[in-house]
C-alpha cells in the first residue's frame, strides 16, 4: 500500500540493511526507471547492482582499465552509462547483461563531474572539469553539442526534459532550451549570499531540479546548500546546518537530493548523518534570504562522510553510501533479521488508506463508487451509492451528495449536508459529467462572441448547408452558439492549391511564409491592431466576456489569431478560445464550431467545478486531494485541463473503459458495448483498441476532437411509448429524468421502464425506494397498470378483429424497443466490416440487464457478459482509466521515404510535449508514461482520412494505412499518393496499479460448474416472456450465489444496483466478478400472415435494416468519391410486382424513380430472368433520373420464382458525353449527356459481361459527334461491382428473413406495410378535401424560360383517392430541363411524405391512392431523345413548389440547386469541381423560413472553405447570408446566400445551371415573394473590372482575378406581415430537434440525409 511522504514518515526511517562490498568510497548511486534496481560506482573501480525488491546484490562488474564514476541507468534496466576516470575521460555505454560495451562517447579532456540521462528520451548531459557541458544521444557516438563555461560546471535536465540548467562555481546558472540551445541561454542568473559569503558562495558541487520542476538545489562544498526558484532565478531558501564543510573537489553533489514530491531535501553530511529539510516549514530570515534548518537528522552507521544519497519512492527507501552502503526503509510490518556483517530492521507504521471515489453523473441517475485499494482486486473495500441526478428538494448537487454518503460509509462519521465535505479521507475524485452535454442540449452555455475572417460572418450559421431531416417542411436547425460576430479584415492565401497547374515556387515569392503544416502561403491582409481593438472593445462593452477566434487557414498560420487573442486579453476577456489551439485541423467550419463550443462550454464547466469544489473543504484547492475528469476520448485529465468541447461524452466514455477492461481478452471475440441507462442507450465496440472518431455532431454542433466512437441509438429506459398510425412506436422522444417514466411518481408518460415493470422484469421490492416527494417511496405499479390499460383499449379499438391482452401489448413494446436498438447496432458493426454475430455483448447501465437476452438473440450473439458493477460500469470504468494528454499538428506532407525524417522530428517534439505535461505537471514517473503515435492519412484526391497508429517496431505507416483502408473499405488505391493531414501523439499516464485480469474467461476455465441450489432462491415472481406469462420465475440475490453456479432461465438475478433477466433457453454462470449468459434460440411465437401491429413495427425495422445494410455495403466497397464520401446513392427493396418496400438512404429524387426502373425491367424481360442475372439501366424512359445515375437491379428467387427485387442506384463520376462529369449545362440531346442504357444484363447466369459493359459505356457514347465515351471506365467497373455486391447483400438478408419467418409471412408484411403507408396518405387526403369543402386544388408556376407547370388535384372525400393532373404543363424544351416521368413521381412521393408529417414506412403505398396524369411530350414527359440533366436538379424542385402550393402547405423555397461547375482542361493535369449552393427556405403557417439551407429535392453538403482553397486555385472572398432576400410576411421567408469566388489562374471554364433568376419564389396568404437569384461575373478587361450578368444558365472562360458572385434566391413569406395566417390543412408544426450524441453511426446518418 502506498504511504504518503510526510514529516512523520521521514523521521521514522531506520537503517535496515548494510552492504560492505567496496574497498574504497562509493561515488554514485542511481535507481532504474521502475525503482526495482540500484547501481553504485566506487573508487575501487567497481559497479554493483542491487535488487530493491528483496535487498539482494545482483551483479558486480569492474572497470579496472578505465575506472568508473557517475554510473547511471539508461531507460533500460539492462544498460548503464558511466564516466571513465582514467585514460581519456570517455563516457562508456555498457550492457549489464553480457558486460560488453555498446558505445563510447569521446570528447571531454578532464574528469566528468556531472552526468544525467534525459527523463524523456535517450539524450545525455555531461559536465567536465575541462569547463564544457556536452549533449549526447545514446543512439550515436557523436557529440550533439558543446557549451563552454567560465568555471567548474555542473548540469541537469528539468523533469520535462525540455530545458537544462548549467551552473558554475563562478555563481551563475544558465538555462537553455534543449531544442535551440545553440542560440544561447534564455535565462542567466547570478547567485549571491553576501550575508554568509560576501566573497562568493563556496564551490558548487551539484545542481538538481525537483520533480515538480519548480525548484533547483545547488549543493556546495560549504556548510550551506541553496534552493533556487526554477522560473525566476532567485534564491528561495538557504539550507543551513548540514555539518562540516566538504573539501573542494571531494563531491559531485551525489550526496543531496529531493524527495519525489519536491517538498523535502536530504543531504548526507561529513559527520556520517543524513539531514532532511522541510521546504514548506516557515524559515527565519537571515539577511535577505530565508534560512532553513533541518527538521530532523537521521543517524547512520557511517563513520566517514556520506558521499551518495538517494530516495526510491517505489519501495519507500532511502540509500546512503560512504565506504559502505546503507538502506533505510519505511515499511508496514515489523521484522528483525540478523546477518553476519549487516543488519536489517523495519519498523511498524500504521497508515490510514485514502479513498478513490469515481462518479458518473448521468441524465437520470448519478452512480458513485469509492475504493480502498485497487479496483476489482479481491481485498478491495468498495462503497456504492446510486442517487437521482436531480433532486433539488434534498440536495443541490448529486456528485457532492454521493461523495458525502461514501465518506460517511467509509469512515463511520456522520456528515452534515450543510457543511463542506471534508477531503482528508479522500485521495482522488474522478468524475464523468453531463454538464457540458446538458449545456449544449439546452443551450445554457456562456454568452460568447465569434471573431472570424471578413466575408464569413454567417459561415457557422450556414455550416455545410444541409438540413437535419429531409421530410420536415418546417426545417429546424440547431441554434449556433455565438450571440455576436466580429469580422476581421485579414486574409491568408495559400501559394499553391493541389489542382494548380501554374504552380509558384516559394523561392520566387519574397513574402512567402511556410506554415506549421509545411504549406506555403502569403499574407494578403494583416489585421489592423487598432481597428481590432475598437471592434473587440465594443463587444466587451456589450457584456461579452468569452470569445472564440477562428480565422481562415489559422490551422497552419496562427499568427493573426495570436495577435487578436493578445488584444482580447488586454481588454479583459476572461475566456479566449483560439481555434488553432483548440484543434489545429483543416476545415474552418468544424474548427469554428469546436472553438465556439469551447468558448460556450468551458466557462460553464469552470463554474460547475467552482460550485462543486465549494461543497468541500480546501483539499482540492491545496492539491492534497486530486480532482480529475473524464474526457470524451476515454482519458482522464486534471481539473485544470478539463475543457468544454472535450467533455461531450465525459459520462459514457467511462463505460467503454470499464467494459474494455472487464469483458475483453486478447484473442477473444471483439465486444459490443451496450449501455442502456435511464435517458439514453449507447453502443460502442472494442476489439483490443479504443475506436475514436474525430468529427462528430452533438446537439447540432460539430465537434472536431478525438472522441470514443459511442453512438446513442435510443432513449434508454426513458424511451416513450406510442401507438401511431396503427404501429407500435418506441422513442426517440424521452421522458428524461424529470418527469421520468410514469412509475417515477412525477406524472411522467409511459416509457420502456414502465413496460419492464408491468411485465415483471423490474421488481419494485428490490428497486431502491428513492421516489416521491420524500425520496422514500417505491416504483408506482398502480399508475403503470392504469396507463397501460388505457393504451391497450386504444390499440384494441383500432384493431377490433385481433384484440390483445395488456401483457401482449406491453411485451409488444419491448420487442419493438429491442428491434429499434438492434437496427443501428447491425449498421455500426457491418459498416466497419465486422459480422455482428461474432461478438460478445457487454451489457451495462441500469436497464441493460432487462434487455440483454432479447438484444443478443435478435443479433445472433451467443455470449453476454455483465460485470458485477454493470449498472454503474461508467463510474467503475473511471477507476480503471488512464490519464491522457494529446497534442496534434497539421501537416501537408506526402507520405514517402523522404518525408519520414521530418515527420519523426515533429513527432519527437510532440512526444516531449506530452511527457512534459504528464511528468512535470501531473507527476507521473517516466516509466509509467507511454505514447501512441498517429498519422491522419488519406489517399490523394479523397476526403476519407483514417487516423493510423504507428506500427510497433517500424515507421511503415504506408502498409499500416493500406491494411486499415482495406479493412474499412475492402480495397486499396494502388496508384495514388498518401497525404499526411495531421500528426497526433497521445501521451498516456498509466494509473492501473495491478496486473490482475478483470475478465471472466480465466476463472471460467478453472471453476467446477454446478447447478444452482433451490435453497438459494430468494423469492418467486411472475414474468411475461415470448411464450407467455410464467408465474414461477425464481429470483436470486447475486450475493447469495457462489462462483461456479449455473442458473438456467427463466430467472431473475438481483444485484445491489441491477436487475438481470435470464430469459428461457438462456443460461447464466456466476463467477466472482461476472455474470456470463449463454443465449439459446428459444421458442418464438408463431407469426401468421394476418396483420398484427407489433409485428408490423418489427418488420418495418427489418425491411429498412436490409436497405440500410445494402447501402453500407455499397459505400464500403465503391471507389468513387460520389458514392463513398458524398453518399450519392440509394438502395432499395421491392416486391415481386416492383412496388417499393423500403428505401435507404433517402435521396428524394430517387424515391419514386427506382420503382419505375424495376417495373420497366419486369415488363421488358417477362419470364426471361434467371437466378444469377443482374440488370443495369439508366435511361430516362426506363425509370432513370439523369444518366450519371446508374441503376443495378437483381431479382431475388425462392424455389425458382421471383419473390422480391433489390436495386441500387448510384451517381457515377463520368459516363461520357460532351463534358467531363456528364452534366453539360447546354446539352440539347440525350446522347450529349453520355451513355443511355435502357436494359443490359451485365451479369447473365453468373457471367459478368465486361465486353458488353465497355460497349455501352465507352464505344457507343463515344461514337456521337463531339462526345466521348466514359473517361473513368475503371472506376465505373469498380462501382458497378460494388452495386452488384450490395444487391447480393440484400438478397442474403432477404433470404435470411424468409428462413426466419417463411416467404408467406414476409410477403404478407410487405403488403401490410404498404397498406399502412397507403392508409396514412388516404387519411391525409381526406382531411384536405374536408378543409377545402370538396373543391379541387390548383396551382401553376413557371420555369425561368416561361414554361408553365400546372397541377390540378381532385380528391374523393369518401375513398381518399386523388388525381394529380398536370394538364396545361408546357411542352418539352430544346434544352436539358426536361424531366423524366419517374422524377415527377419522386417529387410527388416526397411531397406526400412531407405532408403526412409523421414517420411512416416510405414505400410505394404512399402513391397507391394517387393517380398521376402527365401530358405526353411535355416538359414532365419528354420524348426519348430529349436532354434531361437539368430536369433532375432544377425542374424537380419546381414540381415540388407546385404541389405544395396547391396544398397551401408553405411558401416556395429557393426552387433551385444553383449548380456551379468549373475546371480546366489540360493534357495531364486537368481537373473539375461541382457544387450545389443553398438558398432560402419557404415560410409556413407555423414557422419562419430558414436561412441558407438546401431544400426539398436536394440536400448536398458544400465543401469546407479551407478545403475548397486547398484543392483548387480559388479564393473564396465571401460566403454569407443574403440579407433581406427572404420574402416579408407574418412568417418571414429564409434568406439566400452570397458566394463570391475569385479565380487565381487564367483559362478556367465556369458553368452555372440555375433557376429562379426570373420568376420569384412565391409567398402565400399575403406573404411576399422571395428575391430572385443573380449570377454575376466580375471580369477584368485591361485595367477595367466589368460586372456582367451571366443569367441563369451560362458558360464562360474566366481569367486570373475574375470572380463569380452567386446570389441565391430567398424563400417566400407566409401570411401578411400585419396579419395572422390561417392553416389551410394539417401541415407540420415546427418540431424541436431530438438531438443525440452521435459517433460514426450518427455521422453516416447525417451524411445519408445530406446528399
Amino acid at each position: 500500500m502506498e504511504i504518503p511522504i510526510s514529516t512523520n514518515v521521514l523521521k521514522d526511517f531506520k537503517v535496515t540493511k548494510t552492504f560492505k562490498d567496496n574497498e574504497r568510497p562509493i561515488t554514485s548511486l542511481c535507481f532504474d526507471d521502475k525503482g526495482d534496481l540500484c547501481v553504485t560506482s566506487a573508487q575501487d573501480e567497481s559497479l554493483h547492482v542491487y535488487d530493491c525488491r528483496d535487498g539482494e546484490k545482483r551483479t558486480t562488474l569492474y572497470s579496472k582499465k578505465y575506472g568508473v564514476n557517475l554510473a547511471r541507468f539508461t531507460h533500460s534496466s539492462s544498460n548503464v552509462i558511466y564516466a571513465s576516470t582514467k585514460e581519456d575521460d570517455t563516457l562508456r555505454y555498457l550492457s549489464l547483461h553480457d558486460n560488453k560495451y555498446i558505445r563510447y562517447f569521446r570528447g571531454h579532456k578532464h574528469k566528468v563531474v556531472s552526468l544525467e540521462m534525459s527523463p524523456l528520451d535517450d539524450s545525455l548531459l555531461s559536465a567536465s572539469l575541462d569547463n564544457t557541458v556536452r549533449l549526447w544521444d545514446l543512439r550515436t557516438s557523436n557529440c550533439q553539442g558543446v557549451i563552454t563555461t567560465s568555471g567548474r560546471p555542473t548540469a541537469a535536465f528539468d523533469p520535462a526534459g525540455l530545458v537544462f540548467a548549467v551552473g558554475t562555481d563562478s555563481g551563475t546558472v544558465k538555462v537553455y532550451d534543449l531544442r535551440k540551445y545553440e542560440s544561447g541561454p534564455f535565462a542567466t542568473w547570478t547567485m549571491r549570499d553576501d550575508y554568509y559569503y560576501p566573497q562568493g558562495i563556496p564551490d558548487w558541487t551539484g545542481l538538481k531540479f525537483s520533480n515538480t520542476g519548480k525548484s533547483i538545489l545547488i549543493s556546495t562544498a560549504g556548510q550551506t546548500n541553496y534552493l533556487i526558484d526554477a522560473f525566476e532565478g532567485h534564491i528561495k531558501q538557504r539550507l543551513s546546518g548540514h555539518g562540516r564543510a566538504r573539501l573542494a573537489g571531494s563531491s559531485n553533489g551525489e550526496e543531496a537530493g529531493f524527495t519525489p514530491d519536491g517538498r523535502y531535501v536530504f543531504t548526507g553530511g561529513r559527520d556520517g548523518n543524513l539531514r532532511i529539510w522541510d521546504l514548506e516549514k516557515p524559515a527565519s530570515t537571515v539577511g535577505p534570504i530565508h534560512d532553513n534548518l533541518p527538521m530532523c537528522t537521521l543517524e547512520t552507521p557511517h563513520s566517514e562522510s556520506i558521499q551518495v544519497a538517494g530516495f526510491n519512492p517505489q519501495y519507500m527507501m532511502m540509500v546512503t553510501g560512504s565506504d559502505d552502503l546503507y538502506w533505510l526503509f519505511k515499511n508496514l510490518s515489523l521484522c528483525l533479521f540478523q546477518y553476519s556483517s549487516f543488519f536489517f530492521i523495519t519498523v511498524t507504521m500504521t497508515s490510514q488508506p485514502k479513498l478513490t471515489i469515481c462518479i458518473d453523473r448521468g441524465g437520470t441517475f448519478t452512480d458513485c463508487i469509492g475504493f480502498y485499494g485497487n479496483p476489482g482486486a479481491p481485498e478491495t473495500r468498495e462503497f456504492v451509492v446510486k442517487l437521482l441526478s436531480e433532486d433539488p428538494a434534498n440536495y443541490k448537487d448529486a456528485p457532492t451528495e454521493g461523495i458525502r454518503r461514501i465518506v460517511e460509509m467509509a469512515t463511520g462519521q456522520k456528515l452534515s449536508r450543510n457543511e463542506p465535505v471534508p477531503t482528508d479521507a479522500i485521495d482522488s475524485v474522478r468524475m464523468g459529467t453531463t454538464v457540458a452535454t446538458n449545456a449544449l442540449l439546452e443551450r445554457k452555455g456562456e454568452r460568447c462572441a465569434l471573431v472570424i475572417t471578413k466575408g464569413f460572418k454567417d459561415l457557422l450559421n450556414i455550416g455545410n448547408q444541409a438540413r437535419p431531416r429531409i421530410f420536415d417542411l418546417a426545417i429546424t436547425k440547431p441554434d449556433v452558439l455565438q450571440q455576436s460576430v466580429v469580422e476581421i479584415d485579414e486574409r491568408i492565401v495559400l501559394l499553391n492549391s493541389a489542382a494548380a497547374i501554374d504552380r509558384v515556387e516559394p523561392k520566387d515569392v519574397p513574402e512567402a511564409i511556410e506554415g506549421v503544416s509545411g504549406e506555403w502561403l502569403t499574407v494578403q491582409k494583416k489585421p489592423d491592431s487598432e481597428i481590432v481593438k475598437q471592434q473587440l472593445q465594443k463587444v466587451y462593452d456589450d457584456g461579452f466576456r468569452s470569445i472564440a477566434i477562428c480565422l481562415m487557414h489559422s490551422y497552419t498560420f496562427p499568427d493573426h489569431e495570436n495577435l487578436i487573442g493578445d488584444i482580447a486579453k488586454s481588454i479583459g476577456f476572461t475566456h479566449i478560445s483560439l481555434s488553432h489551439s483548440v484543434m489545429p485541423m483543416v476545415k474552418i467550419v468544424p474548427r469554428g464550431t469546436s472553438t465556439t463550443a469551447d468558448a460556450y462550454l468551458t466557462p460553464c464547466i469552470q463554474r460547475y467545478i467552482e460550485g462543486f469544489t465549494s461543497g468541500f473543504d480546501d483539499g482540492f484547492e491545496k492539491g492534497t486531494t486530486k480532482l480529475q475528469f473524464m474526457q470524451s476520448d476515454g482519458g482522464l485529465v486534471p481539473v485544470s485541463n478539463f475543457s468544454g468541447f472535450r467533455a461531450i461524452l465525459s459520462g459514457p466514455a467511462g463505460g467503454v473503459v470499464g467494459y474494455s477492461t472487464t469483458s475483453y481478452e486478447d484473442g477473444d471475440d471483439p465486444v459490443i458495448g451496450f449501455d442502456m441507462g435511464g435517458t439514453s442507450t449507447d453502443v460502442s465496440r472494442y476489439g483490443g483498441m479504443f475506436e475514436h472518431v474525430f468529427e462528430t455532431t452533438t446537439a447540432g454542433i460539430t465537434i472536431q476532437a478525438p472522441q470514443l466512437d459511442i453512438n446513442t441509438v435510443a432513449a434508454g429506459g426513458g424511451s416513450m411509448l406510442f401507438f401511431k398510425n396503427g404501429m407500435f412506436v418506441v422513442g426517440p422522444e424521452s421522458a428524461g429524468a424529470h418527469p421520468g417514466p410514469a412509475c417515477y411518481r412525477k406524472g411522467g408518460p409511459l416509457a420502456v421502464s414502465d413496460a419492464n415493470l408491468y411485465l415483471g422484469r423490474l421488481l419494485p421490492e428490490y428497486f431502491p425506494k428513492i421516489f416521491g416527494p420524500t425520496e422514500d417511496q417505491p416504483l408506482d405499479t398502480d399508475i403503470v397498470h392504469q396507463k397501460f390499460t388505457q393504451l391497450a383499449e386504444e390499440i384494441n379499438a383500432a384493431n377490433p378483429n385481433d384484440p390483445k391482452t395488456i401483457d401482449e401489448v406491453v411485451y409488444g413494446f419491448i420487442k419493438v424497443a429491442n428491434e429499434t436498438m438492434c437496427r443501428p447496432i447491425r449498421s455500426l458493426t457491418e459498416a466497419k466490416g465486422h459480422n455482428t454475430s461474432h461478438h460478445t455483448l457487454a451489457v451495462f447501465g441500469g436497464a441493460g440487464g432487462q434487455h440483454a437476452c432479447g438484444i443478443a438473440r435478435n443479433l445472433g450473439i451467443s455470449k453476454i457478459v455483465l460485470y458485477r458493477h454493470s449498472s454503474i460500469l461508467s463510474a467503475f470504468g473511471l477507476a480503471l482509466a488512464d490519464v491522457v494528454h494529446e497534442v496534434q499538428e497539421p501537416s501537408a506532407d506526402i507520405l514517402s521515404t523522404q518525408a519520414i525524417p521530418n515527420l519523426q522530428q515533429r513527432v519527437d517534439a510532440l512526444i516531449q510535449s506530452c511527457k512534459s505535461e504528464l511528468a512535470t505537471k501531473q507527476g507521473f514517473a517516466v516509466s509509467n508514461i507511454s505514447t501512441e503515435i498517429y498519422l491522419n492519412l488519406r489517399y490523394e484526391g479523397t476526403d476519407c482520412a483514417l487516423m493510423t497508429l504507428k506500427p510497433t517496431d517500424s515507421w511503415d505507416f504506408e502498409n499500416a494505412f493500406v491494411q486499415l483502408y482495406k479493412q474499412e473499405f475492402g480495397f486499396s488505391l494502388k496508384d495514388r499518393g498518401i497525404v499526411v493531414d495531421d500528426i497526433r501523439v497521445r501521451g498516456i499516464g498509466h494509473t492501473k496499479s495491478t496486473d490482475e485480469t478483470l475478465t471472466p474467461d480465466h476463472e471460467l476455465k478453472t471453476l467446477a460448474i454446478k447447478d444452482v441450489n433451490e435453497n438459494v432462491r430468494d423469492s418467486v415472481t411472475s414474468v411475461y416472456f415470448e411464450t407467455g406469462r410464467d408465474d414461477h420465475v425464481p429470483v436470486y440475490l447475486l450475493k447469495d450465489i457462489s462462483p461456479g453456479t449455473r442458473v438456467p432461465g427463466p430467472a431473475i438475478i438481483i444485484d445491489a444496483t441491477a436487475t438481470v433477466v435470464v430469459e428461457p433457453a438462456c443460461t447464466a454462470i456466476i463467477t466472482s466478478q461476472h455474470i456470463t449468459i449463454t443465449v439459446g434460440k428459444g421458442e418464438k411465437k408463431k407469426i401468421t400472415t394476418d396483420m398484427e401491429p407489433i409485428q408490423l413495427s418489427i418488420f418495418s425495422h427489418r425491411f429498412m435494416s436490409i436497405a440500410e445494410q445494402m447501402g453500407r455495403s455499397l459505400q464500403k466497397t465503391a471507389i468513387s468519391t460520389n458514392i463513398k464520401e458524398r453518399l450519392d446513392f440509394s438502395c432499395a427493396l421491392f416486391s415481386s410486382e416492383g412496388g417499393l418496400v423500403a428505401n435507404a438512404p433517402h435521396l428524394p429524387v430517387h424515391l419514386g424513380a427506382l420503382s419505375h426502373a424495376v417495373t420497366y425491367q419486369m415488363n421488358y424481360y417477362g419470364d426471361d430472368l434467371k437466378e444469377g442475372d443482374v440488370i443495369m439501366t439508366n435511361h430516362p424512359m426506363a425509370g432513370g433520373s439523369h444518366l450519371p445515375d446508374i441503376t443495378v437491379i437483381t431479382p431475388v428467387f425462392d424455389k425458382g420464382k421471383i419473390v422480391f427485387f433489390v436495386a441500387s442506384r448510384a451517381h457515377h463520376a463520368d459516363i461520357g458525353g460532351l463534358t467531363a462529369g456528364s452534366m453539360p449545362p447546354f446539352s440539347k440531346e440525350l446522347y450529349q449527356e453520355g451513355a443511355a442504357i435502357k436494359s443490359f444484363k451485365i451479369v447473365s447466369n453468373g457471367h459478368f459481361d465486361m465486353d458488353g459493359l465497355k460497349r455501352y459505356l465507352y464505344d457507343i457514347p463515344g461514337s456521337y459527334p463531339g462526345c466521348s465515351g466514359t473517361r473513368l471506365l475503371r472506376d465505373n467497373v469498380s462501382d458497378i461491382n460494388a452495386q452488384i455486391a450490395a444487391n447480393q447483400k440484400g438478397i442474403n438478408l432477404v433470404t435470411s428473413l424468409i428462413e426466419e419467418y417463411s416467404l408467406e409471412v414476409v410477403q404478407a408484411y410487405m403488403r401490410h406495410i404498404r397498406s399502412n403507408a397507403e392508409s396514412a396518405v388516404r387519411s391525409l387526403l381526406k382531411e384536405v378535401v374536408i378543409k377545402h369543402k370538396g373543391e379541387a386544388l390548383t396551382a401553376v408556376d413557371y420555369m425561368d424560360d416561361g414554361t408553365p407547370i400546372s397541377l390540378k388535384i381532385s380528391i374523393d372525400e369518401k375513398t381518399g383517392n386523388a388525381v394529380f393532373d398536370f394538364d396545361g404543363t408546357g411542352p418539352e424544351v430544346y434544352g436539358n430541363t426536361n424531366t423524366p416521368e419517374s422524377v415527377c413521381y419522386s417529387a410527388i412521393i416526397y411531397c406526400v411524405r412531407c405532408l403526412v408529417a409523421q414517420d411512416i414506412p416510405l414505400n410505394s403505398g404512399c402513391l397507391d391512392p394517387i393517380d398521376i396524369r402527365i401530358p405526353p411530350n411535355s416538359i414532365l414527359s419528354p420524348s426519348e431523345t430529349s436532354a434531361v440533366v437539368g430536369g433532375n436538379v432544377l425542374t424537380s424542385q419546381r414540381i415540388v413548389d407546385v404541389v405544395l402550393k396547391a396544398f397551401g402547405a408553405c411558401a416556395a423555397s429557393q426552387g433551385d440547386c444553383n449548380n456551379l461547375t468549373f475546371g480546366k482542361t489540360h493534357e495531364s493535369k486537368g481537373w473539375g469541381y461541382y457544387e450545389t449552393i443553398a438558398g432560402g427556405h419557404g415560410a409556413g403557417p407555423t414557422w419562419v423560413g430558414q436561412d441558407g439551407v438546401h431544400t426539398h429535392m436536394t440536400n448536398t453538403r458544400i465543401t469546407d472553405p479551407e478545403i475548397f482553397e486547398k484543392r483548387y486555385p480559388v479564393l473564396l472572398r465571401e460566403f454569407s447570408l443574403r440579407s433581406g432576400s427572404g420574402g416579408e410576411g407574418y412568417h418571414r421567408g429564409g434568406d439566400g446566400v452570397v458566394r463570391d469566388i475569385e479565380f487565381l489562374e487564367a483559362g478556367i471554364e465556369v458553368s452555372i445551371l440555375s433557376e429562379r433568376r426570373v420568376f420569384r419564389p412565391y409567398g402565400l396568404q399575403g406573404g411576399k415573394d422571395g428575391q430572385p437569384g443573380l449570377n454575376l461575373w466580375i471580369r477584368h478587361v485591361g485595367d477595367k473590372a466589368l460586372t456582367l450578368n451571366l443569367s441563369g444558365k451560362n458558360t464562360a472562360l474566366f481569367g486570373k482575378g475574375d470572380r463569380i458572385i452567386i446570389e441565391t434566391p430567398g424563400g417566400g413569406g407566409f401570411g401578411a406581415k400585419d396579419g395572422e395566417p390561417s392553416c389551410s390543412q394539417n401541415v407540420a408544426h415546427q418540431k424541436p430537434l431530438v438531438v443525440k450524441a452521435s459517433g460514426s453511426l450518427g455521422a453516416y446518418k447525417e451524411m445519408q440525409e445530406s446528399t
